[in-house]
């Protein structure tokens, strides 16, 4: 082991220091004056794996001398020079103005606070800081069941493994986003997430994707997905073939044909008459359903039934039979040639409801018609009446009183005259 130097003797610098304590004498004896100069620089953000690259800029630049630390101050660089032998940092540019150096294949341990120092009278510095992005290394879905049924609640959880900052999870059930529950566990400098997503399903949720989708700085469109399958009971429907359009009419053919959709598929598929037995001329075979002629003994509900493996659906058909259509004649107007037009009457419900109404419609026409025209005919023969008949007045006039000298001689003039007054007529038309 090497002792202490001798006293009155300098003690001899590593020969790998010289060229920076050369620097440094040479820089430390003509240190400028730092009026009017500014040192500049920003903080980085690098995803793992990345370049950082950190930049120490000079304003109003007088040849100062410009060097660049780590976070322990350990220099990087001393103007173009590097005495720090990690390869990962190389020199970008070097000017009396800037100093750029760039660090390859960034690791969590270079995160921190990086100086940048100038050489002034006095002294300046500032620090920029990097920051590393480490993105979730995996990304998982588990589901509580893979196959569900009809109405259940099943959880699911999807978990982003050893990510800095902590990951956001969001949820989609096709286009549509759903809340889930999350929780953060810190291992050391990294995070793990897991979301929790509890769901009720039903049939329209068969074969569509849950989505797990995570947000973080330093990844975009990272998602998983599962495809849910849930398992239904059937679904059925009834149709009409015959008729096609129309009534049930007595005497004519109904056929039916029953369709069930589920999951699984209906296996089992059978038709019965609800509260009353099965009529003995109805054919049955599989999903179709035929009655080859109709009566009222028929009118009843029927019912289509299928089951799978979840569970049994029913959907049913009412049945209302008709009378066949028949042809009555209406009344007949006699005259030098009779004429009998036909008139057919479709026997329905809502076609009864309609004959009513027209027949009501036309006996209401009737009467007023009839009504309209005796009024009528009773005001043109009173009009004739009154033009043909006159009136006649009578005035009787004393004859000879007009002669008369006094009041006495007309009286005496008129009854005399009265009983031979002629009679004077007047008409008024």
């Amino acid at each position: 082991m090497a002792g202490p130097a001798p006293r009155g003797r300098p003690a001899a610098a590593p020969p790998g220091l010289l060229p920076l304590l050369l620097l440094l004498l040479s820089a430390a004896a003509i240190i400028p004056r730092g009026d009017g100069q500014n040192l500049v620089t920003e903080d980085v953000t690098v995803v793992e794996g990345d370049v950082a690259t950190i930049s120490c800029r000079v304003k109003n630049s007088d040849d100062s001398v410009i060097q660049l630390l780590n976070p322990n101050r350990q220099t990087i660089y001393f103007r173009d020079f590097r005495p720090l032998k990690d390869s990962r940092f190389q020199l970008v540019n070097f000017s009396n103005s800037e100093l750029r150096v760039s660090l390859t294949n960034v690791s969590i341990s270079d995160e921190g606070r990086y100086f940048c120092q100038l050489y002034t009278d006095p002294p300046q510095e500032i620090y920029t800081t990097i920051t590393v992005l480490v993105p979730p290394r995996n990304l998982v879905i588990d589901i509580q069941k893979e196959i569900a049924v009809e109405g259940e609640e099943i959880e699911l959880n999807c978990t982003a493994m050893a990510s800095r900052p902590a990951t956001t999870i969001r949820w989609f059930k096709g286009n549509k986003e759903l809340t889930g529950k999350s929780e953060v566990e810190q291992w050391s400098d990294m995070y793990t997430v897991t979301s929790q997503l509890l769901l009720k399903v039903g049939r329209e949720d068969d074969g569509v994707p849950v989505i797990c989708l995570v947000d973080h700085p330093a990844v975009k469109d990272l998602q998983t997905q599962r495809y849910l399958e849930v398992m239904y009971k059937p679904q059925v429907r009834v149709s009409q073939n015959y008729p096609v359009q129309g009534l049930t009419r007595e005497g004519e053919p109904l056929e039916l044909t029953c369709a069930a959709f589920g999951k699984p598929q209906p296996t089992d598929m059978r038709w019965l008459r609800v509260d009353d037995e099965m009529p003995q001329h109805v054919v049955v075979s599989g999903s179709n359903l035929l009655i080859s002629n109709l009566n009222k003994t028929d009118n009843g509900t029927y019912r289509c039934e299928a089951s799978n493996a979840v569970g049994k659906s029913h959907a049913d058909y009412m049945l209302f039979v008709y009378d066949p259509p028949t042809t009555i004649p209406p009344p007949t107007t006699t005259t030098t040639t009779t004429t009998t037009i036909p008139t057919t009457i479709t026997d329905s419900r809502a076609g009864e409801e309609g004959a009513i109404r027209s027949v009501d419609h036309a006996v209401v026409g009737g009467v007023v018609a009839v009504v309209v025209f005796a009024m009528l005919c009773l005001l043109i023969i009173l009009g004739r009446y009154f033009a043909r008949h006159k009136g006649t007045y009578f005035t009787h006039e004393a004859k000879g009183a007009d002669d008369a000298a006094d009041a006495d001689t007309a009286i005496i003039n008129a009854e005399g005259g009265q009983n031979n007054s002629e009679e004077k007529k007047e008409y008024f038309i």
